[in-house]
């Protein structure tokens, strides 16, 4: 599911406050090298990042419409398409809402209960070939494709919260 890539370079994540993360980053060209080497970069900090599973380009700094994911291993993960980078994606279809804890390397101190969809497909583009990718997944995986996509859209897991009371202390720090 991987395109070819260049090797990844390990990015700073930035936090909230930080404007990037809360303003919609534009749609971006799948083929453009800059691109490619982003998807790269995404993947390499992901993987050197205890307990990520998703990171977008505004996490790091970038305003694009880009991210990578992963739950490989994740014990909450039923459905599992092992890494993927998508650009300019979006969701197709969204069903049976549920409650979930989330947290954020963005937000590194906190965790809220958020309602997604526990049953997804979304659409994006590859990097590096700009072939259009749909994927069907569901539960935790679905949800981990919503908070990314929300982050290329300005959003942070905190602008879906109910309300104080669904935001929660860290406990655990990975």
């Amino acid at each position: 599911m991987l395109p070819e890539l260049p090797e990844g370079r390990v990015l700073e994540v930035v936090r909230a406050p930080a404007h990037v993360l809360s303003a919609p980053s534009p749609e971006v060209d799948p083929l453009d090298p800059a691109v490619v080497q982003l998807a790269a970069d995404l993947l390499a900090t992901q993987r050197v990042s205890p307990g990520c599973v998703g990171l977008a380009a505004p996490q790091v700094g970038v305003a694009a419409r880009v991210f990578s994911l992963d739950v490989t291993g994740h014990p909450k993960a039923r459905t599992v398409h092992g890494p993927v980078v998508l650009v300019n994606a979006e969701v197709l279809v969204a069903s049976r809402w549920e409650k979930g804890r989330e947290g954020c390397m963005s937000v590194p101190d906190l965790t809220g209960d958020v309602k997604r969809a526990g049953r997804l497909r979304v659409a994006g583009l590859v990097p590096g070939t700009g072939e259009r990718l749909e994927v069907e997944t569901d539960a935790f995986e679905a949800r981990a494709f919503q908070h990314e996509i929300d982050h290329c859209a300005g959003l942070l897991f905190l602008d879906r919260v109910a309300g104080a009371h669904a935001l929660h202390q860290r406990r655990t720090y990975l």
